[in-house]
């Protein structure tokens, strides 16, 4: 992360983006596993922002099956916008604790409020293109990287933020491995890097991270958004949509470690930990290791 010693954690208990019940519950998981004594022993001072309001799905219509809940998480996604201004504008490091990948929207909104128009390093097992077109799912966290970039349709711009958040050519993604037919049409058109788990174990992963952090560099922001199911199901069990084949721990550990030694990242998002299908936390766990990874720890 660039230097600046303050951290705001900001909880997105979020989980209407999604296919599957229990990463609202991701932002508590994470936070239980240590997070501030882990942050404030790297020496930044720690700021706990809470979590914003969300909707339950159980209470209200899914709507449009084509983007479901999509007016609910907007609402949320730009208190979520709000909150990451705030902690931008004041020389703070935002670190958005989801829930669902559809939280990213609030969190890059609020960094182009403050910064304007900057790039994303999008560390995931999708790619998260989709628009209500081609999802054929109708889950609004695998549309939300195509929100960002005015790529999904006028219906995602909100009141929190403007479209496109982020600038299309500085877009770099690391350890795909699993995309629609929509999605891959999308990436021919667009200038983006890519590195999917296959160009990961032929190159390594330092030389997609610094190739990553060359491609989205520039004015404005760099965000890192992790997806914690880029990591292999057997390291990280308790994610929303688990797929074989992801990062092992060590490299999950060096992207981030790679990340930090840039100082180019202005801000993190940490997604999808799910513990109903997690094991004793360890998901929740790993999740600080990386954080903290992300923000400076090392072995030495």
């Amino acid at each position: 992360m660039q230097p600046g010693r303050k951290v705001a954690i900001i909880g997105a208990a979020l989980d209407l983006g999604a296919g599957r019940r229990g990463v609202d519950m991701g932002p508590s998981a994470i936070r239980y596993a240590g997070l501030d004594a882990r942050i404030e022993g790297l020496g930044y001072a720690y700021a706990d922002r809470g979590n914003v309001g969300t909707a339950v799905a159980e209470a209200i219509d899914a709507g449009d099956e084509h983007a479901r809940f999509l007016p609910q998480i907007k609402e949320t996604c730009g208190h979520i916008a709000e909150l990451v201004a705030d902690a931008a504008g004041d020389g703070s490091i935002p670190i958005v604790l989801g829930g669902d990948h559809s939280v990213a929207l609030g969190t890059l909104g609020g960094l182009h409020r403050v910064h304007g128009p900057g790039g994303v390093i999008w560390i995931d097992a999708h790619g998260d293109l989709n628009s209500p077109e081609t999802s054929p799912s109708g889950n609004v966290h695998g549309m939300v990287l195509a929100a960002a970039l005015g790529l999904a349709g006028e219906r995602f711009q909100g009141d929190g933020w403007d479209l496109p958040a982020v600038v299309p050519s500085r877009v770099a993604l690391i350890g795909v491995r699993s995309l629609d037919d929509g999605e891959r049409e999308l990436l021919k058109g667009l200038d983006a890097l890519v590195f999917t788990m296959s160009d990961v174990d032929r190159l390594g992963v330092e030389h997609a991270v610094r190739e990553a952090l060359a491609h989205v560099a520039g004015p404005g922001f760099v965000h890192v958004s992790l997806d914690m199911d880029v990591i292999d199901p057997d390291v990280a069990p308790g994610v929303g949509t688990p797929v074989r084949g992801g990062l092992n721990y060590r490299e999950a550990h060096l992207a981030m470690e790679l990340i930090a030694e840039s100082g180019v990242a202005t801000s993190l998002d940490v997604v999808e930990v799910n513990p109903i299908l997690d094991r004793e936390n360890e998901t929740g766990e790993l999740a600080v290791e990386l954080v903290a990874s992300g923000l400076g720890a090392r072995i030495l």
